[in-house]
Formats: structure tokens, sequence, C-alpha cells
């Protein structure tokens, strides 16, 4: 239909065309005969012909003359020198955009190379422990590489709103069933574990003086370690010289896995001993850089809420700065005794059969996913933030960043980002696991914090990070803790933004920071790890550090 529609109009320009022609070379009736005189007639053709030549003549010559004067009073040159510069920096700047594709492009295909390599390498491996599930991660890894590359390659092309990204080709990674993100398949049936049998009248006095709260859980978790190791009830300190448990964690939730008491308030330890509160032997875990890790103020206090202390000695030569490896027979023969109450001390740093804590559950055999967990209050609290706020598929981070840009640099290599390279390690994740929305935990300072939250940025998409808001009457989800007046508390706060980020899909922490470890236990002790799991910039080296002072 194109091709008649478009040769019918050829013939009807061609009929115009010729219509004219014969309109203008006709002679007319009442052309003017050019009459000299009566007798003189010029209407022959030659005549004609003459003057219709000199016409042509004249145009050819004034024609330059107005070309000429055309160009004398307009910059032509710079006119079209301006176009066509502006034309080649057009296609200079589309050829820098695909130089720099194609080099981007050239290493990925290097990291797709390998990657192909190393699965083929291990098909050839005979005892090799790779699943078909680690298989068919790393096709699907390599096929999202394959995708990369494409983009890449297109990418100079692509303008405005408009979009040339490589389809997915109907291989959807979330829909099909495969989860990149999967939880981790803890191991749990071969689990190396201790009874803890303890006889009612044998009392370990845990005392945890170092670092924050954080610090303080691991050092209780390792003192019931040590509890169970000595057949003794562990009795958790004062809040008058550590901090209020109560308030953070449930007790009674531990005698409960046990099913036995195991654990007592000092409370109750009071009550048991009545005005004997006296701790009967002082084995002194660490001996340096001071006996038990204490200092003569804790010593002090211990004495101000009525608890009398013996010397502080060591059975061993032990240094925080170089803790060796123990094994439970090392307690048993260093630190066994007859005395109805024993303390050992800060035993934070202690490295005693730390392959038996990496297990999930810990090294005490017990009846539930984890002993020291937070109080169910703090729970159904996070749950009712998560279901108001996040749903379930949203990424969790801890950015600690308050004190730890000299803390960090101390280290090496350190462990401090700069916020757009943190962005770009945290949009990395978020490609992977696909989720819609980030908890932020952090002490960051809001100038911090918005600059990440502008930076974060996956597919043209800002992916929003979440605080948690001030108390609002309007919002119920923390109505618990106002109930129970422990709202504003901090040590509540932390130990529920704790929560939040150990049940959260993902989970991001800071490398260094004990609140993440802690964080880290609970994912692992809850079976809810994640593949992705991973330290900020997880590999990396911060692109800029800071000299020391």
């Amino acid at each position: 239909m194109e091709k008649s529609d478009s040769s019918s109009d050829e013939d009807d320009d061609r009929e115009n065309l010729l219509h004219q022609n014969e309109i203008n070379h006709s002679p007319s009736p009442h052309s003017a005969a050019f009459h000299v005189g009566d007798d003189l007639d010029l209407r022959s053709t030659f005549p004609r012909r003459r003057f219709s030549f000199k016409r042509r003549y004249l145009f050819a010559i004034f024609l330059p003359i107005f070309l000429l004067l055309l160009y004398f009073s307009t910059d032509i040159r710079n006119l079209f020198s301006g176009r066509l510069s502006s034309s080649f920096k057009v296609f200079d700047s589309l050829g820098n955009r695909m130089r720099e594709s194609e080099l981007h492009a050239l290493f990925l295909l290097k990291q797709q190379q390998l990657g192909l390599l190393s699965i083929w390498n291990h098909s050839f491996t005979s005892h090799s422990n790779s699943t078909s599930e680690d298989l068919t991660l790393s096709l699907l890894m390599q096929i999202s590489l394959n995708k990369e590359i494409q983009n890449v390659l297109l990418s100079p092309y692509q303008s405005g709103n408009s979009s040339n990204e490589v389809k997915d080709d109907g291989l959807d990674l979330v829909g099909s069933g495969f989860d990149r993100c999967r939880k981790v398949d803890q191991e749990v049936s071969n689990r190396r574990t201790i009874e803890w049998n303890p006889k009612s009248n044998k009392f370990l006095f845990a005392i945890c003086a170092s670092g924050q709260m954080s610090n303080h859980l691991i050092c209780l978790e390792k003192h019931m370690f040590f509890a169970a190791i000595l057949n003794r009830v562990l009795v958790i300190p004062s809040s008058k010289v550590d901090y209020q448990y109560s308030r953070v964690l449930d007790v009674d939730h531990v005698n409960n896995c046990l099913g036995r008491k195991v654990v007592i308030s000092f409370d109750e330890f009071s009550e048991i001993q009545k005005k004997r509160l006296q701790i009967d032997k002082f084995f002194c875990y660490f001996s340096k850089p001071d006996h038990c890790y204490l200092d003569e103020e804790h010593v002090k206090q211990l004495n101000n809420i009525g608890v009398s202390t013996a010397k502080l000695e060591s059975p061993w030569d032990e240094n925080i700065k170089n803790p060796i490896d123990r094994t439970v027979q090392d307690i048993e023969s260093k630190f066994s005794s007859d005395a109805d109450v024993i303390a050992i001390g800060d035993v934070f740093y202690a490295n005693v059969e730390n392959d038996w804590f990496v297990q999930p559950g810990g090294p005490i055999a017990h009846k539930c996913k984890t002993l020291i967990e937070p109080s169910h209050l703090i729970m159904v609290t996070a749950q009712r933030f998560i279901q108001t706020f996040l749903g379930s598929d949203f990424i969790a981070i801890h950015f600690r960043r308050h004190g730890f840009l000299k803390f960090c640099n101390a280290k090496r290599p350190s462990c401090f980002y700069p916020i757009p390279q943190a962005a770009n390690c945290i949009a990395s994740v978020v490609e992977q696991s696909n989720s819609p929305v980030i908890y932020l935990s952090t002490d960051a300072a809001d100038s911090e914090t918005g600059l990440l939250q502008s930076l974060v940025v996956v597919n043209g998409k800002p992916i929003p990070l979440l605080k948690r808001p001030p108390r609002n009457s309007a919002e119920k989800w923390d109505a618990l803790l106002y109930r129970h007046e422990i709202e504003g508390d901090s040590q509540v706060e932390a130990m529920l933004d704790k929560t939040i980020c150990a049940m959260s899909r993902v989970f991001i922490g800071t490398s260094g920071s004990t609140f993440t470890e802690d964080i880290l236990r609970l994912r692992k002790d809850w079976r809810s790890a994640s593949l992705c799991d991973e330290y900020l910039c997880q590999g990396q080296d911060p692109n800029f550090v800071a000299e020391n002072e």
C-alpha cells in the first residue's frame, strides 16, 4: 500500500509539472506583440528565445553578487564552524563514553571468565563439597554479570528517560523460587556442648567491667560457660555495679531453657546468703595488665553493696593483649574449688573453646534457640515496629561512626569508610537482595546519614533508609515500653535496635564492633543469618585514610 501510494504521488507531481510547462509555454491570445510600428511584427520565436537566454544570464550574474553581499554581511564561517564544532563535540563525547564502557565491559568479562573457570574446575574436583544449590548460585551470578556487561555496553546510547537496559529475558531470580540471599543452612545435629548441672550451694559471681553493654553480654555468656564447667549457679551482677540486666534480658528464660535453676539475680543471691555476702575465692582469669582486669574503683563498688572480697590472685600468666587458647580441661584444673562463692573477674577477652561458641545455640546444652536473648517486651516491640514500617523483606545496617574514626585508623587496614564508598557497598548488597527498604541503626550525625541516604541509589531508584522515629502518641508499636515505663532507657533502645537488626532478611555490620558481633550471634542462634550477611565494604580498604596524630 505504501509503495502504490508513493507511485501515485510521483505521477501526480509529474502531471502537475507537465501541465504547468504547457501553460507557461503556450502562446497567450493576448501576448504582447512587440510593435515598433504597425508594419513591424517581432512575435517570432527567435527573439523570444534570446530574451529568455538573457534572463538566465542576468540571474547568473546577480547570484554571485548576492552571495558576496551575504558573505560580508553575515559571519557565515562562525555560523557553520559553531554547528560543526558542536556536532564534533557530540560525537567526541559519545566516543569517550563508548571507550569507557568498552573498558569497563572488558574488566567485567575478565571477572566472568574467572568465575566460569572456577565453576569448570569445581566440576572436575573429585571430592568437591559443592552442592547443586552452590552450582545454581554460581551460574545465576554469571548470568547476572552477563546482563551487567550488556547494560554497560548499552549505557552510552541511553538518553533522557528512555532506557535500553537489557531485561532478564524471563529469568526472575526472585520469582523463580531461588533466593541468592537465602538463610544459611545451620548444622545443629553435631553440636559440641556441655551439660550445666550446678550444685545449688555453689556460686560463680559474675563480674563484667570492660566496655559497653554488648561487651558485658559477651562477658556474661562466657561466665555461663565457666559456671557450667565448674558446676556452679551463676549470680547476675547488681545494677549498682553493672547494667540493669533485668530491663533487657529475661533471666527466667535461661532457667526455662535448661529446665533447672542455673542463673539467679543478685537480690536472690542476697536472700540465700543472708548476711554472708562474700566472695570466698577470687581466681583471676587474667593476670595482666591488672589482676582480674579490675580497677580499685570496681572493688570499692562491690564493697559498698556489702560484698566482701578475697585477695585477687591468678593461677596462671594470662594477658588480655595476647590471650591463649584454653580448653575445658584447663578451666577444670585451674578454677575448681570447694569454696561456696568464687569469682574469676572480667572474661570478655578469654579464649576458651571458641569453636563451641560459634555453633548455633552456643556451647551449653539446652532446649531453646539461644540462652541470652532480648526480653519478651523488647522482642514484641521489635516485631510491631517491623510490621508497622518494614515488612519481612528489609536490610538492616549497623553503621557505627561515633568514636570509631580514631579506633579504626589505629588498625591496619582501617575499618572507617568514607560515606560515598559505604553507599556503594550498601547498594551492591541491595542489588543482590532486591530489598525495598533499609533499617539503619547508627550513632552517626544527621549530616552523615543525610549524605548516605542521597547516595544509596540502585537502578536509578533511591532506597529509603529508616531510623527509629521519636516517640509519637499516635503510633502504638512502642506502647509496651511506655506502659512498663522503660521507654527512653538507652540500654533498652540499644537492645531494641539489635533485635530489629537480628530479625532482618539481610544484615550489614561494622567490623570491629561488639554491637555488630552480638547481632551476628543472635542471627546465628535464631537461624536468621543470610548468605548475603557481611561487614560493611567487606574485603575492601577505605579509599582514603587520614594520618594519625
